[in-house]
Parts: C-alpha cells; sequence; structure tokens
C-alpha cells in the first residue's frame, strides 16, 4: 500500500494527472468510465464513475439507502504559468508565473520543479487536450545571503520578480518546447521524491501530501468489496482557490451526478435519502509541530501517529457538529480505528475546505476528517504512514455499515 501510495503523490503533478492516474486505478477495479454527455443506464450494483474537465472525478457503486459520499480535492499549491510566460530578461528567459493556491513561498525555492498540466491542440474537427510533463527542470534561484544579509530575519517574496523559475540561458522558445498548441494549462510544480525518515521509517515526506493522500485513501476503499448500498467518492479541482469553478465543490457536479443515480426514484424519495445520507469532507489537519508547540489548541492537540483526526470550528470552516463526530466515533471505535481531534487555538483564523462549500450545492449532513501532517502547503510535507493505513480502515468500515441520518441521531448497522 505504502509503495503504491508513493507513486501516486509522485506522478500526479497536477490535478489533471492526479485524475488520470485515479481513473486508471479504477478501470484496473473493474469500474466502469461514464462521460456527462451521454444517455446513462445504471445498474443495482454496477461500478461507475465520470469526470469533469479532466480534473475532478466522482466515482460511485450503486446501491439502495441513503448515499455515504467522501469527498477530497485533487489540487495543491504551486506556481501556474501565464499566458506569454516566457519572460526575456538579458541572458535568461525565465517564466512568468502567479501563485496558485496559499504556497509557502520560500520552500519552492532552490528545488527541482517540473512543468506539468495539459496543452490543448487542434485536431481534425475541433480541439484535443493531452497531459503534459516537461522532460527537464526548472528551479526558482534564491539571491545569496551575500546580497541579501537580512535574509534570516524575514524575507518577504515578491510575488511578480522573486518566484519567475529559470527556464534557460538566452532566449528560449516556450511554443517550441511545448510543441504545436493553441492553449494551455501549466503549472511549475515541486518534483521531489516522496521518502521515509525517522529512526524507524516512521515519516512519509513527499509532494502533495495535502489532499492526495485522501484521494487515493478514499479510492482504495471504495475499490474494496466489502462496500454496501450507495457508496460514492468525489474528487473535486480547485479547493486550494475557492472551489468556485465548474469543476469545484462549489459547482453542481456532485448534486447532477446524485440526481442522475436518482433519477427512477420520485422526488420526494430522492431528497429523503439525501436528507438520511452522510457526507465525510476529507482533507488533512495541522498536527502539533515539535518546534512551535504553542501555535496548538490547548485541548485538542492531534499528533502525526495519533489516528484519524475529526476536525471542527464553531465558525463553520468545517462541517462537524456532536451528530456527524458521534457517528464517526462510533464506527470507528468498532472497527478499532484511532482517532483524535482538531481545532485552532480560538485566537487564530482558520483555514476551511470543500465540505462547507459543498453543502451550498448539496445538503447533506457531514464531518470534516483527515490525516495529521506537518508543513501543510510546503514544497515537501510530512505524515506518519500508519496514519494512512488507518484512514483507509477507517473509510472501508464507514462503507461497510448502513448508514441512516435521523432528525434525533442516527441508524448505524
Amino acid at each position: 500500500m505504502q509503495n503504491e501510495l508513493k507513486n501516486f503523490l509522485k506522478t500526479s503533478y497536477t490535478a489533471y494527472h492526479a485524475v488520470e492516474n485515479a481513473a486508471n486505478f479504477l478501470l484496473g477495479h473493474g469500474f466502469v468510465p461514464l462521460d456527462e454527455g451521454d444517455k446513462w443506464t445504471l445498474e443495482r450494483g454496477g461500478k461507475y464513475f465520470v469526470t469533469r474537465g479532466g480534473s475532478s472525478l466522482i466515482a460511485f457503486r450503486c446501491g439502495e439507502g441513503p448515499f455515504k459520499i467522501v469527498a477530497s480535492h485533487t489540487d495543491s499549491p504551486c506556481l501556474k504559468l501565464k499566458e506569454h510566460a516566457a519572460n526575456v530578461s538579458g541572458p535568461y528567459t525565465r517564466l512568468n508565473v502567479e501563485e496558485y493556491g496559499g504556497c509557502i513561498l520560500y520552500s519552492l525555492f532552490d528545488r527541482p520543479l517540473r512543468l506539468a498540466g495539459r496543452v490543448m491542440k487542434n485536431a481534425e474537427n475541433g480541439i484535443k487536450t493531452e497531459l503534459y510533463v516537461s522532460d527537464f527542470h526548472v528551479t526558482v534561484p534564491s539571491l545569496a545571503i551575500h546580497m541579501n544579509r537580512e535574509v534570516n530575519d524575514g524575507f518577504k517574496p515578491d510575488r511578480q520578480s522573486d518566484i519567475e523559475p529559470l527556464l534557460g540561458l538566452g532566449n528560449q522558445n516556450l511554443d517550441e518546447i511545448l510543441g504545436e498548441q493553441i492553449g494551455y494549462d501549466l503549472f511549475a510544480v515541486p518534483d521531489a521524491e516522496p521518502f521515509e525518515s525517522g529512526a524507524d521509517r516512521e515519516f512519509l515526506s513527499s509532494p502533495r501530501i495535502d489532499n492526495l493522500t485522501s484521494v487515493y485513501a478514499s479510492l482504495l476503499a471504495l475499490a474494496d468489496e466489502s462496500c454496501t448500498g450507495n457508496c460514492l467518492v468525489a474528487c473535486f479541482d480547485s479547493e486550494e482557490i475557492g472551489s468556485r469553478t465548474r469543476q469545484g465543490a462549489a459547482g453542481d457536479f456532485l448534486k447532477s451526478l446524485i440526481s442522475r443515480i436518482s433519477a427512477q426514484k420520485s422526488s420526494e424519495e430522492a431528497l429523503s435519502l439525501l436528507s438520511q445520507s452522510f457526507l465525510i469532507s476529507l482533507d488533512n489537519a495541522h498536527a502539533v509541530h515539535p518546534n512551535r508547540p504553542e501555535k496548538c489548541d490547548p485541548t485538542n492537540r492531534p499528533v502525526m501517529g495519533g489516528g484519524v483526526v475529526i476536525k471542527g470550528h464553531a465558525g463553520g470552516a468545517y462541517t462537524t457538529d456532536g451528530l456527524t463526530s458521534a457517528v464517526i466515533k462510533k464506527i470507528f471505535g468498532e472497527a478499532g480505528v484511532r482517532y483524535q481531534t482538531f481545532y485552532n487555538r480560538s485566537d487564530m483564523r482558520s483555514g476551511g475546505t470543500l465540505g462547507a462549500v459543498s453543502l451550498a450545492q448539496v445538503s447533506i449532513p457531514s464531518v470534516d476528517l483527515g490525516l495529521a501532517q506537518l508543513a501543510m502547503h510546503s514544497a515537501v510535507e510530512t505524515m506518519a504512514k500508519r496514519d494512512f493505513e488507518e484512514l483507509v480502515h477507517g473509510l472501508k468500515a464507514v462503507f461497510e455499515r448502513s448508514i441512516r441520518i435521523l432528525s434525533d441521531g442516527a441508524e448505524i448497522q
């Protein structure tokens, strides 16, 4: 399992590559691809998946009863190339980029970055898209300490001039490098090999741990034949920039798919099942930092290796409430899955995730879960390997059970 996870993290350079890897995984486990533009004929017991925009994917098993949904996201913070990205400056060509998501910008300096994403090309009857990964690296070189003596006292990169990757010497023609194309969605992304650390090799460090560990864990759980009922995995793009795109959680992808799955039911039946359904918003959480423990809440302090994290927030940044938290605690407890809780310090602003956004489209009782990790949004992040296995075990336990949310509690069988 760990080697497959490493490969998924390594090769899923962008959301487009993550979806391609997810689709290949599902095809290998007997899932049938669908197209949103086609008419669907779904069979009970069938296994299906559909993509949107090449960067979001929803996979599901058709069954009876309320839906059990796990939602995560496929994108990660990085640098996105603008149009006319080649910026010739003196003897060098740099790449004109803008920040995608909330990067720890200093972590991108002096690292191997690869250009990756998709390019659009002319086809006989229109336009076709192709995935792209450069066969070379680029870097964002730091300014030497001799030229910035105060760098270790505080460094704030200029988002226009300081983070442009170095493409090459002279006037490099990006169009020649990419080949014949009429458009692109390209990113400069970290290309570090995932590696284990710690005296017992208990940690895993890699780019994109947030949130491709959630994506891969949900796929493993859905592929397990112990699933019962209507089980669904949604892997959305655009979470790092607010989810408000057609392929993001604020779009109608999940809503329209559930409508199509429920097409044979009356509208009253469909609405009733939806109100009794259960959604897990799966995105990683902050572990107590060993060097800065004061940054964490006094009593809710998840640690790497401590199990799956249940996340809460009074302001609604996370969707967890007492009932949905209790549902997870009961299922995990009976399955022997370890769990812990996370809240931000009350004097710190909370981050958000896709669960609260998706509720605007599909109002389902929901809980926020994730893995405890360090260095979130860095070029290389760190987690405990055994927590990933706990998460997969926990998601399988959810998909195995019959869960029905009621007005005065929940029915779990």
